[in-house]
């Protein structure tokens, strides 16, 4: 029994400790839209001077945002910018002494991992859950019909309002942004890992917005066999297999097939999908890139014509 009890408590002392290093950081946004229409979410502070990290559905066609801070202060926002393909957005607010988060690495976490989510559901503020990473490599489906993908699945319960706050580690580093849940499903939520975070909000604070080289697959990470690795001299043992291939788009065009495994682009090579992505974030209008691939134990480079959205 005292066993049982040193394990309790030594969990809530965890739990406690990340909700106090991270809580005041965690703010309420609300919003208004056309029509006299409202809304609320949550979000967190990640710089010192006023960035705040969010989902792009807590203020997507807002014509107003508000940012409340624990302490009860409220500000005006601005939206520095939007990315519905990742659900995530940035906006800002100016006032001092801000405690910004520490942003932790989403590739270092493990499935079983304790992770603490902090958000306002139903307008709560600084609601606190706690649960486990349920899986890694997931995929969700954004309001733009694109696949987000590394995304984290956890039972830590979420709640409408919990979208954009933070989901943070044992040791108050914050390693996704919840986004979602599952209804009516219980214990199955969703959040943007944080790595996937760090390069969106870089994008939209230097340009307000992200455009993307378009391929047209659905794809996952999957690890390499060891002959072909050693055959083709790859300097990766993973790649992305692709899933499918959508009608008429830019992969189909150049000869992409269902089953293929992508392992670079030009000449950098793609281990997992926000390789990919990043790599054709930089794309520019028609230019045309070497997609290199494997099918079955024969490599192929391609030929393809990233369309520009």
């Amino acid at each position: 029994m005292a066993t049982r009890t040193s394990l309790l408590d030594a969990f809530s002392e965890a739990v406690i400790a990340a909700a106090d290093r991270v809580s005041p950081s965690v703010v309420k946004i609300e919003i208004q839209q056309s029509g006299r229409r409202g809304g609320s979410g949550s979000g967190f502070v990640f710089t010192p001077d006023g960035f705040i990290l969010t989902n792009s559905h807590v203020v997507h066609g807002a014509i107003s945002i508000h940012v409340v801070l624990p302490d009860g202060e409220r500000y005006q926002a601005d939206k520095v910018g939007d990315d519905p393909d990742t659900d995530l957005a940035v906006v800002r607010i100016s006032a001092k002494n801000l405690t910004p988060v520490t942003l932790g690495d989403s590739q270092s976490i493990r499935v079983g991992q304790l992770v603490i989510a902090i958000g306002n559901p139903y307008g709560f503020q600084a609601t606190v859950t706690s649960g486990v990473v349920s899986a890694l490599g997931r995929s969700l489906r954004s309001q733009t019909g694109r696949l987000i993908d590394n995304v984290i699945q956890t039972d830590a319960a979420l709640n409408p309002g919990n979208s954009g706050g933070p989901l943070v580690t044992s040791n108050g580093e914050v390693i996704g942004v919840n986004t979602a849940i599952i209804l009516p499903a219980q214990g199955i939520c969703f959040a943007i890992a944080i790595n996937t975070a760090k390069f969106v909000a870089a994008k939209l604070i230097k340009d307000g917005r992200i455009q993307r080289g378009y391929l047209g697959i659905a794809g996952q990470n999957a690890p390499l066999h060891r002959v072909l690795v050693r055959t083709y001299h790859l300097p990766i043992e993973t790649g992305i297999f692709v899933v499918s291939v959508e009608q008429n788009s830019p992969a189909q065009k150049a000869g992409v097939r269902d089953g293929d495994m992508i392992v670079a682009l030009d000449d950098h090579a793609v281990g997992d999908i926000d390789a990919l992505h990043r790599l054709l974030t930089d794309y520019q209008a028609g230019a045309r890139a070497k997609l290199t691939l494997l099918r079955g134990t024969e490599k192929l480079v391609l030929n393809v014509d990233p369309t520009l959205l």
